[in-house]
């Protein structure tokens, strides 16, 4: 099995998102003397983005947007009519100042020294380039689906992403800890590592916590992507 670069999914696999954004919630709601469940609004806020970028062909919006737009109904359903404009611009602003996942950054400089490595994502470009200088996170490159045009699953992202890399999808390892990207960039030829994040929800467990046993590698961290990673190394090349 010859790898030649590792695309990782970003928002959930190596960025913490549930923390940053349920804190946002949290800051606003102080400065209102609102109470409510944050960890809960945080998670059903996600969901409702998710369904609104998942799988879109040629949008005329990005997930910057939907992060925006999505507030109002969260807004509305949970009585926090109390927030302002501004209020929901500084928690979709909070997607641009998430922190990664504390096991990330070491083994994924690691691997580099290996192979390339990129962040293949529905993020927006100017959301994991803030992410990444806040976290001091280095990148071969950033795939985002927003300059594709195809997000995930559409196997039209994979394939694209392997064309822009010039390397055939069997040579890409995808990194992610969601079967629905795992499972489509496999179809599309990709080798794939699950690496679990229980926390991803913080109070609620994950929704998809058990790898596809069709994955290359399952793994509980990031230091064990970078000890299977560089098994496959060959011996000459190390």
């Amino acid at each position: 099995m010859q790898i030649k670069a590792v695309a990782f999914d970003t928002g959930g696999t190596v960025l913490d998102w549930h923390s940053g954004v349920r804190d946002a919630f949290a800051a606003i709601g102080r400065s209102h003397g609102v109470e409510r469940d944050w960890g809960a609004i945080a998670n059903q806020y996600r969901r409702l983005a998710m369904r609104s970028i998942v799988g879109q062909c040629q949008p005329s919006f990005n997930m910057d947007d939907v992060h925006f737009r999505v507030l109002n109904e969260i807004f509305e359903s949970y009585g926090l009519q109390a927030f302002s404009n501004e209020d929901q611009r500084r928690i979709a602003q909070a997607w641009h100042k998430l922190s990664a996942w504390g096991d990330f950054a070491d083994p994924l400089r690691e691997i580099r020294s290996l192979y390339p490595v990129v962040s293949f994502t529905m993020l927006p470009l100017s959301l994991v380039v803030d992410v990444s200088r806040l976290n001091g996170i280095s990148w071969d490159a950033v795939i985002s689906c927003e300059a594709i045009g195809y997000y995930k699953p559409d196997p039209r992202a994979y394939l694209q992403a392997s064309k822009w890399l010039g390397i055939e999808p069997s040579e890409i390892l995808m990194v992610a800890c969601h079967n629905f990207d795992l499972n489509a960039a496999r179809a599309c030829g990709f080798q794939t590592a699950f690496v679990r994040r229980p926390n991803e929800w913080g109070c609620e467990p994950p929704p998809d916590p058990i790898p596809n046993p069709d994955c290359d590698f399952a793994l509980d961290n990031f230091e064990g992507l970078f000890t299977a990673v560089r098994s496959q190394v060959e011996p000459t090349s190390l």
